[in-house]
C-alpha cells in the first residue's frame, strides 16, 4: 500500500514500487521526495513510513527490508542508501543468493531534524538520535546520539550541534 499526503511533493520521476506482501510505504505532509529516487520493496515485511517535511534529493534509493521510520524535518541528501536488512551468506557450499536473508536488526529509525549528507549509507539496526548531522560518505551501523556531527568509515563524532 502506497499512502502520499496530498501536501507532499513527489516527482513523477520517483519508482515507487508498491509491495507484494503486506508493506506500507507512507510520505507525509509538505514532505518531498525528489527525481530519480527509487523505493523498493525488497528483503523484508517492513513499512517505510516518511515524517513532516522531510527532503529526500535525487538519486537515493530506500529498500523497505525491515523496515524504515523517518522523522520531521528531514534531510537526505543525493545518492543515500537505507538498506534495513541483511543478505545470508554464511554456507560456503551455496550461493549466496539462495540462502535468503538474516534476521532483522530492527530496520532504520531516523529521528526529527536529522541530516544525512551526500553518499550516506544506512543500514539494518542504525538509530539516528534527534538532530544529529551525518558527514558525506560516511556508513552507519548502529546507535547515532541526537545532537552530534559525525563522519567516516568506521562512523566517528566529530563535534555537536550548539548555537553560535
Amino acid at each position: 500500500m502506497i499512502s502520499i499526503d496530498e501536501s507532499a511533493v513527489v516527482s513523477p520521476l520517483v519508482d515507487l514500487e508498491d509491495s507484494q506482501r503486506t508493506s506500507r510505504i507512507i510520505i507525509g505532509p509538505e514532505s518531498f521526495v525528489d527525481s530519480f529516487v527509487k523505493i523498493k520493496a525488497a528483503g523484508g515485511e517492513g513499512d517505510i513510513i516518511i515524517g513532516r517535511r522531510t527532503f529526500i534529493n535525487s538519486g537515493c534509493v530506500l529498500y523497505i527490508g525491515n523496515g524504515i521510520r523517518i522523522g520531521n524535518n528531514v534531510s537526505i541528501a543525493a545518492n543515500c542508501v537505507l538498506a534495513p536488512t541483511n543478505h545470508n551468506f554464511c554456507d560456503p557450499d551455496r550461493p549466496h543468493q539462495e540462502q535468503g536473508f538474516l534476521p532483522s536488526k530492527g530496520g532504520i529509525m531516523i529521528d526529527d531534524d536529522v541530516w544525512l549528507g551526500a553518499g550516506v549509507v544506512v543500514l539494518d539496526g542504525a538509530r539516528i538520535g534527534r538532530g544529529a548531522v551525518v558527514g558525506a560518505m560516511s556508513l552507519v551501523r548502529g546507535d547515532v546520539p541526537p545532537l552530534g556531527i559525525f563522519a567516516g568509515n568506521p562512523l566517528r563524532q566529530i563535534g555537536t550541534r550548539r548555537a553560535q
